[in-house]
């Protein structure tokens, strides 16, 4: 229903030395701190030694999970995902994790991001027997680790991932073994904590913190984790060119209590906000957010520019997963839905309206709408990113080019489309700067067209079938 890059999925694992009889729960307690990640589907599986059982549906972690079902996952190993996706791949048969029996035994996957090889990897697979099942890349990596497992497992992840081009962040797991994966440029981010002897990957590290596990480190690019019973080991051979970590984690992703790369999300977004405000001043009563991820940046520009902070919409938390359909009617009723203006608070004003991106610009004239119709003298949209002119092709769900408007029309003239009475975004400068991290250290092709992949021609048309 909003103007939103969504991202594909959350991923969440533990293995622990004996068996827990709550060890659902706790998978359970670690995707509902994902939920932000994926909201489409849920799914655990898990493990005692002897096969492995599991759950998924879709909808979200509260409502694909009762009492009963959770008591029925017990286990020492276990792996859970949430996940986002287009209409057209949202069935159950797609949700994860994606759980396959072999000749050595079984094995579940659970994966964040997109395979740009998976079309030639399938074929290939394919021409060698192999009969798919689903529509997604996780059905790939699976068949690639069962046909290479032979005696040791960690061999196979390690020939599977040779074979891998794109981004991934992978929770994989066998009957006995809890095994973490990070692509070669770190595009998608995967974490390691630990409590007490147990061991705990997972997006981010907001995940760690509702299980109370002490965050240990980011795998690294490249890296592989195995964790078992003799303990655990990395293997770190495996080299990608620069970490080319996703910028948008910090722009809309995360959650804002998470730390990615060793910076903390909240921080750089109040940095972004204090950024845009040096960068694109506006002569102001007050500055507002569009909830709950233009916020943060707006306390940044409201102490920058000693504007007074004030909160102008209101947010319904209880919308849930509804879409609406997408005529100009019932788009306008479904921002009011989700959003309201407080009448007394901008009635008059001239308010600086802070939001973190404008993707398709669907949205953006909406709620500028809503404020003005509220009362609101003047509208300033300031965006806390710079703009979005390409697509991503590492797993995130975007428009091709000509549904961006960034791409379409001029800064101007995408005012003009959203109505503000002035538009300003942040530069890419100051949005890496805000991260406090090298620019060497991200992916930035959504703003830039340059990618640290380069995506093959029957790639993108592959991606684009998929959205």
């Amino acid at each position: 229903m909003f103007d939103k890059f969504k991202e594909a999925c959350g991923v969440f694992g533990i293995y622990r030395p004996q068996v827990d009889p709550a060890l659902g729960r706790s998978i359970f307690y670690g995707l509902y701190a994902l939920q932000h990640r994926g909201q489409e589907s849920a799914g655990i599986a898990v493990s005692s030694g002897r096969g492995i059982k599991y759950h998924k549906e879709m909808g979200l972690v509260s409502e694909v999970f009762s009492d009963e079902i959770l008591e029925g996952l017990s286990g020492n190993v276990g792996i859970g995902h949430v996940r986002y996706t287009s209409s057209e791949a949202n069935t159950l048969i797609n949700a994860q994790p994606l759980v396959v029996r072999y000749k050595k035994g079984s094995l579940a996957v659970a994966h964040n991001g997109n395979l740009i090889n998976a079309h030639e990897l399938r074929r290939e697979l394919e021409d060698h027997g192999a009969a798919f099942q689903t529509e997604i890349d996780s059905e790939v990596i699976a068949f690639l680790i069962a046909r290479e497992h032979d005696e040791d497992i960690s061999e196979a992840v390690v020939n599977c991932a040779d074979k891998l081009k794109g981004s991934y962040a992978l929770v994989i797991m066998t009957e006995d073994a809890l095994i973490g994966v990070r692509d070669p440029n770190g595009i998608r981010p995967l974490c390691l904590g630990k409590r007490e002897d147990s061991y705990v990957l997972a997006s981010e590290s907001c995940a760690l913190d509702t299980v109370d596990a002490e965050f240990i480190k980011d795998v690294e690019p490249g890296e592989i984790v195995i964790i078992n019973k003799e303990g655990i080991r990395s293997i770190k051979k495996r080299q990608g060119g620069p970490s080319s970590s996703c910028i948008f984690e910090f722009v809309y992703f995360a959650r804002p209590d998470s730390v990615i790369d060793g910076r903390n999300v909240h921080m750089a977004r109040w940095q972004a906000g204090r950024l845009l405000a040096e960068e694109q001043p506006a002569d102001a009563d007050l500055v507002i957010g569009v909830p709950d991820s233009g916020t943060v940046s707006a306390l940044g520009y409201a102490e920058a520019s000693g504007i007074p902070f004030g909160i102008g919409l209101i947010k319904n938390r209880y919308v849930g997963r509804t879409f609406i359909k997408a005529t100009p009617m019932s788009r306008a009723i479904g921002v009011k839905i989700k959003l309201n203006a407080v009448r007394e608070v901008v009635k008059g004003k001239r308010l600086v309206m802070v939001d973190d991106s404008i993707v398709r610009g669907t949205t953006s004239g909406l709620i500028v709408n809503l404020l003005k119709e509220a009362g609101a003298k003047e509208v300033h949209v300031r965006v806390s990113s710079p703009t979005i002119v390409h697509s991503c092709y590492f797993g995130i769900d975007t428009s091709s080019r000509k549904e961006l408007i960034g791409a379409q029309r001029k800064v101007e003239e995408i005012r003009e489309h959203i109505g503000a009475d002035s538009l300003g975004y942040l530069s890419l400068e100051g949005l890496i700067k805000a991260t406090g991290l090298p620019a060497d250290k991200f992916c930035a092709g959504c703003f830039t067209g340059t990618y640290p992949i380069e995506v093959p021609r029957e790639g993108k048309g592959y991606l684009y079938e998929k959205r």
